[in-house]
């Protein structure tokens, strides 16, 4: 493999120092960065050098796992890295980084770490310095755009400069191996791949509830809320995953057309279903772990009818899924950080022991990989024919004798291979706010009333009500 060329816009941001060093530091760790590979971070400050690699190393020792930092491989790694100051609207301060970078020859990776409205200017930037190749990639963060018209308008600027297969759109929940396992689950088992669907599925549900407020992004949540946050990249991306036929291979093309059919094929909610539908809460003040919080107003300092917590019934319109219920769920200021996709199966045909079965495949991504198998069996503790549920846990790590990989170290190294299959297409950020979009504007015209939940609790009564319609119940988390 050819050396590669890092080079992180925003590389002394939160971002950076958070997850992308400590990343690349893991590829250093496991040998996996190429001899002659660069990290080189872009700076709008008069950073020295020095300075840089202080930070970095602070970063790593607070963001990295107890015990994983160790001087020989921060050594290793930090000869490595560089700092350039550069004013990213200013084309005139960028000769350093240009020279740097055509000095060698190596795989430029460019990592916009930047708002999205800063892209554009430095694509074209890159172009006119001559410093975007055949071989060159870039990779971009959500959130992409505000709306399907914004989101196009920045995948438009990156497409005059870069091919779609040069453009790597970073979902971190796409490089967790759990959400990897799931295809290995439905595509390389007879048990699951003959059952997945409307025949046997009862309904999905999929979870990212987070414990925080806001904290330190107020100024963009209060104009982005959970829908816009949340559930039109991370969670339609995970429903994609669960809802997909099978690709006829497992390169970037043949998946991502597969999910791109998923995302055509959600029925669209308008009109009277938005209320029907969908459910928008914001947290009041509470209680989360035993510490009393304030309420969303309260940590953004001002009024606001932002959305801190979405629920929706959505419905996938083919034959696969027809009629199956897809119920999506994320929230701050929840009673617990935890992210989970649930797979429930219908009862059995025909009961022969007059008990409620409870055929379940949950899938929890964080703060554990796990992967549970709910099932019935007879209770040997009884001398009657009676049944209880049993529980099989599947622990990924201690399944494979090897920790749990780091989801941006996978698609930082994906990236590096050339390996677009875990990122996010064109066409498929584009049919998510197609479908977002109406929502987002119903909830503008009040079609669903803005519901409220104590911070520390699973959100708003609205949100349960939106279950026992259907006559079920949110799976909790043990």
């Amino acid at each position: 493999m050819q050396a590669t060329d890092w080079v992180i816009f925003g590389g002394t941001g939160d971002l950076s120092l958070r997850k992308l060093m400590p990343a690349l530091y893991r590829c250093e760790e496991e040998g996996r960065m190429v001899e002659g590979s660069r990290v080189i971070a872009t700076s709008r400050g008069n950073l020295t050098q020095e300075d840089f690699l202080a930070q970095v190393k602070a970063g790593l020792q607070k963001f990295l796992a107890a015990g994983e930092f160790d001087e020989p491989t921060w050594a290793a790694f930090s000869a490595r890295l560089s700092i350039v100051n550069v004013d990213l609207s200013d084309i005139s301060s960028w000769t350093e980084l240009a020279e740097s970078l055509k000095s060698v020859d190596s795989v430029p990776v460019y990592y916009l770490a930047i708002p999205p409205s800063l892209f554009g200017g430095v694509c074209a930037s890159l172009s006119s310095l001559g410093l975007v190749s055949a071989n060159s990639r870039v990779i971009v963060e959500k959130p992409l755009g505000y709306d399907q018209e914004s989101a196009e308008a920045i995948n438009g600027e990156i497409g005059r400069y870069f091919s779609e297969s040069q453009v790597y759109r970073i979902d971190h929940y796409l490089g967790k191996e759990s959400v990897q396992n799931l295809l290995a689950l439905r595509f390389a088992n007879r048990m699951f791949e003959n059952i997945w669907d409307c025949n046997s599925i009862d309904h999905v549900q999929i979870t990212l509830a987070e414990a925080v407020g806001v904290e330190s992004r107020g100024g963009f949540y209060d104009g982005a809320g959970a829908m816009r946050d949340m559930v039109q990249n991370h969670l339609l991306q995970l429903l994609c995953l669960v809802a997909m036929d099978p690709p006829n291979a497992l390169d970037a093309d043949s998946v991502r057309s597969e999910k791109i059919k998923v995302l055509r094929s959600l029925r669209k909610i308008t009109g009277d279903d938005i209320a029907r539908h969908t459910v928008r809460a914001q947290y009041v003040d509470g209680e989360v772990k035993g510490q009393v919080v304030d309420s969303y107003i309260g940590d953004l300092g001002k009024p606001s009818r932002t959305e801190t917590f979405v629920a929706i019934r959505a419905f996938v319109d083919n034959w696969r899924w027809k009629g199956v219920p897809f119920y999506l769920r994320t929230g701050k200021r929840m009673s617990s950080r935890y992210a989970e996709m649930v797979i429930q199966f219908k009862p059995v045909t025909h009961s022969l022991f007059g008990q409620e079965q409870n055929n379940q495949l949950v899938i929890r991504l964080q703060p554990e990989e796990h992967i549970y198998i709910n099932l019935m069996s007879k209770d040997i503790a009884s001398a009657d024919v009676k049944l209880r549920p049993i529980e099989f846990e599947i622990d990924l790590a201690a399944e494979c004798n090897a920790p749990v990989a780091d989801a941006y170290k996978r698609l930082m190294l994906d990236a590096m291979a050339g390996n677009g299959t875990l990122f996010v297409h064109r066409d498929e950020v584009d049919n998510a706010w197609r479908w977002a979009d109406p929502i987002i504007a119903g909830w503008k015209k009040n079609l669903a009333p803005l519901s409220y939940y104590a911070a520390g609790t699973n959100g708003p009564e609205a949100a349960e009500k939106l279950m026992r319609d259907d006559g079920r119940e949110w799976h909790q988390q043990d």
